[in-house]
């Protein structure tokens, strides 16, 4: 369960770090994904694009 929630936690630090790049392709602004503005930083919380992703990536994986 832990190793899950590491993982989970990596991949929305990277999602966050891509998030300009990846609302240039659409993502990002599907319902789901949330952001806002906390102690002056803006926090994005990609949770559906997550599962977006994580979908077409082990769909590719059993075609591969």
């Amino acid at each position: 369960m832990i190793r899950w929630l590491i993982v989970v936690f990596l991949a929305l630090l990277l999602i966050n770090g891509l998030s300009p790049w990846l609302k240039r392709l659409g993502l990002g602004k599907l319902p789901g994904d949330f952001s806002f503005k906390l102690f002056g930083r803006e926090w994005y919380i990609p949770l559906a694009t997550t599962v977006l992703l994580s979908v077409i990536v082990g769909l590719l994986s059993k075609f591969i």
